[in-house]
């Protein structure tokens, strides 16, 4: 087999050329290799392997070959779908008669070139086939260009479109989610006189309502709504000459509900270098409500921590103030003049240890004993001591009705807030009025508890927005110097909260206030509540008690009056001296421990008495209000300061309860 020639140019038509003697095809080669590129070989088996490999513009088959002749050659490069239309001139040095052309035809030749060759006459034949092999490559390589180039068009058409749709659900929704936002979207033009505003996009109605379309179509103004007096701030901020303004504002709307809005906008730099501006306004209510009720939460709590430490020595030193008092009044004989002293030493005493319990009740630090409390035994009670504070133009209604259901309450402080509000009623009417209480079912809770609604309004002249928001802030009144504290609703909201329950204040200027107090309400239970349990001082008598406490003149006076009700007191001035005592083999029916004391203090104290002595009783006493470490108590009953000699009866007669149990 000869090689293939490899001069021809890239892209031309291939001829294939079959003869078995080699001197033809060297011959044949060298007249047709100016045409196309050259591929010779010596039998119809190396040809059919060629045509498997390559593609070629006309075949040059010899008629008499060894093995395999050249129409036997053709039969099968014809019948193969590859080749089939491959052009196929015929070689033939003899056989020129008929019979032999016409078999070389049903073989599928389409010429005949007699040997030998003129070279003339093979380079036009052959050459007619090549051009139209190159031609119809060129049609065909022009129509896959054209195809791709249609199909890239197509595929461009059809990413454009996807990106348009996308662009346009992206626009859709970005639309929708605007609508559905407190905000609404505006564009604005600097000019002569005022800015004129045009929505363009927002929630406009969620503002202004039904007027959203008037404001739309420039009938009306925007700034309409805009509360007067921050008008003056909003028209300034018109002609502010920044890239960028933010201003807030109040806005009352056509349906009366107060917003504060919050209104930014950026300057643009439109044709002519006229500034234009967008801007977008937004509802940011929620968020100043919330940022001044953190702030009133702060003052409270920077309140009671002072509230929770100044209440521990006030209560240690009015402790010992009224027990002493109450201890020379039972000791001493005194006169007429002197027992009036006594008295208002006494009461003086007493307003001081009340003052304490109200910072306390605002503080949220007070001690409850929450209990099972009937609303008709209540309003009966309050009613009672309501009459004789009330003057003669004041009349009340009291409406308690049977609910079948009972305030889970400290009954004391309840009563005392109830009070409050009814005198805060009667002095907000100088010209007399009406007073309406009245307990009703209240909505449960999300969590599904039950709760009772005690309501108590008036008919005096209200308050205004400015004095609602403060109204539950301590010391805050306004009543003149000497009339108030400034603590009556700060107890009740303490209270309230403390209580889990929420406290709700209207109140309209010239038409009265409306007070809401919602508690937890539960069915009424068999059970004797804590409040009734017998607190007799002769319970102390016969006794032992150990009383521990730092503060010398607390520990006197408090002393003298458990013997004085009968027990058989001992002192200690530290913990680590009851615990040497109790270790000797010393016994005592209750320890009365003081709260705050240095080295051990008084939780550390008892827990090392439960250890040595558990069936002993263990009573906590303390001033202190503020520290978290009280909240923690496990078997042991707390009194607080100043000492009510019936509570510590009771708690040391329960405490003896716990440690038999």
């Amino acid at each position: 087999m000869i090689d293939k020639e490899e001069n021809g140019e890239a892209g031309r038509g291939r001829i294939l050329i079959v003869d078995d003697d080699e001197r033809n095809l060297l011959a044949l080669s060298e007249t047709l290799k100016s045409l196309a590129e050259v591929t010779c070989v010596s039998s119809g088996k190396e040809a059919l392997r060629e045509l498997l490999q390559d593609e070629f513009a006309v075949i040059l088959l010899d008629v008499y070959m060894p093995e395999m002749d050249g129409y036997e050659t053709a039969a099968i490069i014809r019948e193969r779908k590859k080749t089939s239309q491959v052009p196929i001139i015929f070689l033939s040095a003899v056989n020129k008669e008929t019979s032999h052309l016409m078999r070389g035809y049903e073989m599928g030749a389409v010429d005949y070139v007699f040997k030998p060759v003129d070279p003339v006459v093979l380079k036009t034949k052959v050459g007619v086939f090549v051009d139209l092999f190159e031609t119809r490559q060129r049609m065909e390589e022009q129509a896959k260009l054209e195809s791709s180039l249609r199909e890239a068009h197509l595929r461009e058409q059809l990413d454009r479109i996807a990106v348009e749709r996308e662009l346009e659900r992206s626009e859709r929704r970005q639309a929708s989610i605007l609508a559905t936002l407190p905000m609404a979207i505006y564009e604005s033009r600097s000019g002569k006189g005022r800015m004129e505003r045009r929505f363009v996009g927002g929630d406009l109605g969620y503002f202004i309502g039904e007027n959203a379309a008037d404001v739309i179509a420039g009938v009306r103004r925007f700034d309409e709504w805009v509360h007067p007096e921050d008008l003056s701030s909003y028209e300034t901020s018109e002609g502010d000459d920044s890239d960028a303004v933010t201003i807030e504002y109040r806005f009352v709307g056509p349906d009366g509900r107060k917003r504060h809005l919050l209104d930014q906008r950026i300057k643009l730099v439109g044709k002519d270098d006229d500034p234009q501006w967008v801007g977008t306004i937004l509802d940011v209510t929620e968020r100043r409500e919330l940022e001044e009720r953190l702030v009133h939460a702060g003052k409270l709590d920077a309140l009671g921590q002072l509230t929770g430490g100044v209440a521990h020595d006030f209560n240690n030193l009015l402790a010992a103030m009224l027990g002493g008092i109450n201890v020379l009044d039972r000791r001493l004989e005194l006169g007429a003049s002197e027992k009036r002293v006594i008295d208002q030493m006494r009461y003086a005493a007493e307003q001081g240890a009340d003052l304490v319990k109200r910072m306390t009740a605002f503080a949220r630090k007070q001690d409850l004993t929450p209990a099972s409390i009937d609303p008709q035994e209540l309003c009966d009670a309050v009613s009672g001591l309501a009459d004789h504070a009330l003057g003669d133009g004041v009349s009340t209604s009291w409406n308690c009705a049977d609910t079948g259901l009972h305030i889970y309450a400290d009954r004391n402080q309840l009563q005392l807030a109830i009070m409050n509000l009814v005198i805060n009623a009667r002095d907000a009417m100088p010209e007399g009025g009406k007073i309406d209480v009245s307990i009703d079912v209240a909505d449960t809770t999300a969590e599904g508890d039950q709760r009772l609604r005690i309501v108590v309004s008036d008919t005096g002249h209200g308050m205004t927005e400015k004095v609602l928001k403060k109204v539950t802030e301590p010391f805050f009144t306004t009543k003149s110097a000497g009339k108030g504290t400034g603590l009556g609703l700060s107890m009740v909201a303490g209270f309230v909260d403390q209580s889990g329950g929420e406290l709700q204040i209207t109140s309209v200027v010239g038409k009265g206030t409306r007070v809401e107090i919602l508690l937890p309400a539960r069915l009424p239970s068999a059970e004797m509540d804590n409040s009734r349990r017998a607190r007799e001082l002769s319970w102390f008598k016969g006794r032992k008690i150990a009383l521990v406490d730092d503060d010398e003149g607390v520990r006197i006076v408090l002393s003298e009056q458990l013997r004085d009700a009968g027990a058989l007191v001992e002192e200690f001035e530290r913990g680590t001296h009851i615990i040497e005592a109790v270790d000797e083999g010393r016994s005592y029916d209750v320890v009365i421990s003081d709260f705050a004391m240095p080295g051990l203090n008084g939780m550390e104290t008892l827990k090392s008495l439960q250890i040595a002595a558990p069936r002993m009783g263990k009573v906590l006493i303390t001033g202190n209000i503020a520290d978290e470490r009280l909240s923690d108590l496990k078997d042991v009953l707390l009194v607080h300061k100043p000492i009510d000699p019936k509570a510590l009866a009771s708690a040391c007669a329960k405490s003896l309860e716990i440690g038999v149990a």
